[in-house]
């Protein structure tokens, strides 16, 4: 009853004709940023931060929460529509919705991006309101060596599914291992692999190489192969959802929602790896003509799970952030920053001594959740149009857009000069049917997995098994050797019958 109570207070505030404008403010602009590759909603944040001296510290977090969750909305009409992640939660996004809008289901994919993003953001604010010290509490417990077999479990279930060739996509998780390598050794502070290059010291920005491998490649093969391979077309039947959408879309809702909450409360990787987790369920759980359409004419499925991942993922961030103080994404670390310019520091404390701002934050993602979806939804047919843009404007477009978005994360020249190279492999990529999804992973997972391993085993005092001897990593190392093996049993034992 008192969280129903403190919700309804938090209503009352963030409802004031102020605050509503703030949010209505936050998510057009967070819709805007997720658009715009390479920009990303922490950059947005950062660079808005100064007007938190000048703004009440309530209508100034309800402002930057509807940034943070506006670019989730925002970034998936880009991959969908143009092959062009605005962030790299939407890589999946581009991987099935892309290929929906080149067999004329562009409206269908946007409309399950945004009901789909609606929903699991509702699941997974109702979460935060009656859950999160109870679900804060438990992801704490959680050590190293459950972080690192939790990554290697992203791994092995992502490379396992994308990409026709199981060979072809470990080989390109492998080239994003290599690449995450790049930079200051996290531990040791040593260099390596970057060839002497002052500017590979910091590593190699996730945001520039997955926006060369996609928005960049996506433009060179368009003006190299564009005639020379027949492509179809973006003939538009429909922008909305048929009911046939709706049946499949709707279990994948539900199940990326349920991938995505738990992860928002762990520093595990961010939105990238429930995402691809909820691709992975969702390919394995095809059958029949809806398993044929992953990868050719695209699965809605595809779309629906990954974008409802994302979306809760991002909302059940809040929970370690709020109540403990322990940002898990770029983002929250800016909104942690943004809270201390207040002289308010998040924790336990924070819901007794600010507790009409945090449930004004809490009941400000409902409202923005309803905002964004009326934002979206009728914006679905103008933004089915870029689909009409001529291919030289639109594509000469998507290259100014990365382009300035690179310089834009640390105005380096070098950055430029990296793009386009990151580019020209996406390139080969492509035309050699190499995924490039698994490099992003492998970047991401990789300096991640690098470091649990290594305060694991300080940890075990150099014994492996450490990993053996707690039961949550054990599991999840059976669930990693459940996946590698089973599906290869059963498909001999198909075989075996079949004879």
């Amino acid at each position: 009853m008192d969280i129903l109570n403190h919700l309804l207070a938090g209503f009352a505030t963030a409802g004031t004709p102020v605050n509503l404008l703030w949010a209505f403010v936050g998510c057009a602009l967070g819709t805007a940023v997720g658009v715009l590759p390479g920009i990303g909603p922490a950059t947005a944040v950062a660079m808005l931060l100064p007007i938190t001296s000048h703004v009440d510290s309530t209508a100034s977090m309800i402002f930057f929460a509807g940034i943070y969750y506006g670019a989730m909305y925002g970034g998936s009409s880009t991959s969908i529509l143009l092959n062009t992640p605005g962030e790299t939660a939407t890589m999946v996004t581009a991987m099935e919705g892309n290929k929906m809008a080149k067999s004329g289901r562009a409206g269908a994919a946007l409309a399950t991006a945004a009901i789909g993003s609606f929903i699991a953001g509702t699941i997974a604010t109702i979460i935060v309101t009656l859950f999160a010290p109870v679900l804060a509490d438990y992801a704490v417990r959680l050590g190293p060596p459950e972080y690192f077999c939790l990554m290697l479990l992203a791994l092995t279930t992502v490379s396992a599914v994308l990409g026709q060739s199981t060979v072809r996509g470990l080989t390109a998780l492998f080239v994003g291992l290599a690449i995450g390598l790049i930079g200051m050794d996290q531990i040791t502070g040593q260099a390596r692999y970057t060839g002497g290059v002052p500017e590979l010291l910091d590593g190699v920005e996730i945001v520039l190489v997955a926006v060369g491998l996609f928005a960049v490649a996506e433009a060179l093969h368009a003006v190299l192969f564009e005639g020379a391979v027949k492509e179809s077309e973006n003939k538009l039947t429909r922008v909305t959802m048929s009911a046939k959408d709706w049946r499949r879309s709707l279990p994948a809702w539900l199940r990326g929602t349920a991938i995505g909450a738990p992860f928002g409360c762990i520093p595990a990787g961010g939105t990238e790896i429930p995402t691809f987790l909820s691709y992975a369920v969702e390919k394995k759980l095809a059958k029949g003509e809806h398993l044929a359409e992953f990868g050719k004419q695209g699965a809605i499925e595809g779309v629906a799970g990954p974008e409802a991942a994302n979306n809760a993922t991002v909302t059940t961030a809040l929970i370690p952030l709020l109540t403990l103080g322990i940002p898990v994404s770029n983002t929250t670390a800016i909104l942690l920053g943004a809270f201390q310019n207040y002289g308010i520091q998040p924790g336990p404390q924070l819901f007794t001594t600010s507790a009409s701002l945090v449930w004004a934050l809490i009941a400000s993602l409902y409202i923005g959740n309803v905002m964004l979806l009326v934002l979206n939804l009728p914006l679905v047919g103008l933004w089915v149009k870029l689909l009409k843009v001529p291919k030289p404007q639109l594509y000469a477009g998507i290259l100014i857009f990365a382009t300035v978005g690179a310089y834009g994360m640390r105005q380096s020249a070098f950055d430029l000069v990296l793009l386009y190279a990151i580019g020209l492999l996406g390139l080969v990529m492509r035309r050699f049917d190499f995924p490039t999804a698994p490099v992003v992973v492998g970047m991401i997972l990789g300096p991640l997995a690098e470091a649990q391993l290594r305060n694991a085993l300080s940890i075990g005092e150099g014994k492996w098994t450490i990993f053996l001897e707690r039961p949550m990593s054990l599991t999840l190392l059976c669930v990693v050797v459940a996946v590698l093996v089973l599906p290869r049993v059963l498909k001999k034992r198909k075989i075996a019958a079949f004879i």
